[in-house]
């Protein structure tokens, strides 16, 4: 058990409790060996909409009940030609949210918070095809100067109490155990690193060199937030990151389809082989892979399923699709955040999944489900990708 710290909320520094909580949700496991998806999950949530020319769906022949309808796109032209490196995300209306996957034979929680099912319509926009790359934000600090979260010791006044030798800028790194180890408490494989941060992944002896196209991480909420600022774009809403992630298909388990890894080809960056103790990298990497290594969606957008998490602009609130009513439009998330597990610490919502990520423990890169972060955590695993809205 960790030492117990100060009540108020901090980034990843020194295990705060909050880091701990939020990492404990986005790892909670399970102690028996994923099933395969059976009939019944793969017809209940069987993609609707036809993708774009060029790529496949996965269809189930059974008619069954479905709470997922249609995704029914805008044919709403962009406005401009797309800004480089970005594509046009016309909106319209689709079902969000995700069905329970513990029925599909997933070893993991049912994932209420990312239920009821509703309807959504949104406008048009535009949306980075890939994760935020080193070499993108380098250009960023460059002209800015901007220190980051994780590049700034914290104060005294926000962690009372704690010695002053302790109060060092760093972030928390994943760290592997050299034994199989019960996944009740992620402190086992994370530690916190001084001098870790975005130009440092696992701390002050390690560097950018070969990984100018992978996606940044450690980078915190207002880190992500003045990225976006500088270029005159924002962060997708929740909403905005699922329309673009599911690429047309309505109840697809991931952006690709039902199945996780289709004629045994892997679709992303996620975690093979026994977590936390070594990653066999069947799909070709341990730890992050440069951005569009794997096919893109339909929409042309690349890793929205593992490779890392990505900050949105919602607030985190377990209860707020079940506010929503027939049909929301354009929501922004509420304006608070709540985590019942830790009503003390307001979180954002985070997408995608890592690859941390498998499919038998934090199945979150499914591409209907939720994570939550405090904004003040970096880590290792989470970065971001931008919006600019049509106006």
């Amino acid at each position: 058990m960790t030492p117990k710290r100060p009540t108020r909320p901090l980034s990843a520094r020194l295990f705060h409790p909050s880091l701990l909580a939020a990492l404990a949700l986005l790892f909670a496991g399970c102690d028996r060996p994923a099933e395969p998806l059976v009939k019944e999950a793969r017809a209940r949530s069987r993609p609707d909409a036809v993708p774009a020319a060029g790529h496949s769906e996965s269809t189930a022949s059974d008619e069954v009940a479905s709470p997922f309808l249609p995704t029914r796109a805008s044919s709403r032209a962009a406005p401009s030609a797309p800004p480089k490196g970005m594509v046009w995300i016309a909106g319209g209306e689709f079902s969000m949210g995700s069905a329970d996957p513990t029925r599909g034979g997933h070893c993991h929680e049912p994932m209420d918070d990312a239920r009821p099912i509703h309807r959504v319509a949104i406008g048009g926009y535009f949306i980075d095809q890939t994760e935020v790359t080193n070499r993108a934000f380098a250009e960023f600090v460059k002209a800015t100067g901007h220190v980051t979260l994780a590049e700034r010791p914290p104060r005294a006044e926000e962690l009372p109490g704690v010695p002053p030798e302790l109060l060092v800028a760093g972030s928390n790194v994943f760290s592997p155990t050299k034994a199989p180890t019960a996944l009740d408490n992620p402190v086992r494989w994370w530690r916190y690193v001084r001098g870790a941060d975005w130009r440092h992944p696992e701390g002050p002896d390690s560097a950018l060199v070969g990984r100018e196209e992978h996606p940044v991480v450690h980078v915190g909420f207002e880190d992500a937030l003045a990225y976006a600022a500088w270029l005159g774009h924002d962060l997708p809403t929740e909403a905005e990151w699922e329309f673009a992630a599911r690429g047309g298909l309505s109840g697809a388990l991931y952006a690709w389809g039902n199945e996780l890894t289709p004629g045994g080809d892997h679709r992303a960056n996620t975690y093979q082989g026994t977590f936390p103790v070594a990653d066999t990298a069947e799909d070709g990497f341990v730890g992050s892979a440069p951005v569009a290594s794997f096919e893109p969606n339909a929409y042309g957008i690349y890793d929205v399923a593992g490779n890392v998490w990505e900050w949105t602009r919602d607030w985190y609130d377990a209860a707020e699709y079940g506010r929503r009513g027939a049909l929301s439009v354009d929501p922004s998330g509420p304006e608070r955040g709540h985590d019942p597990s830790e009503p003390s610490v307001q979180k954002r919502v985070i997408r995608g999944g890592s690859f941390l990520c498998t499919n038998a423990y934090c199945t979150r890169y499914m591409v209907g489900t939720r994570g939550k972060a405090d904004p003040r955590s970096p880590t290792a695993h989470v970065g971001f990708r931008t919006v600019l809205r049509a106006r």
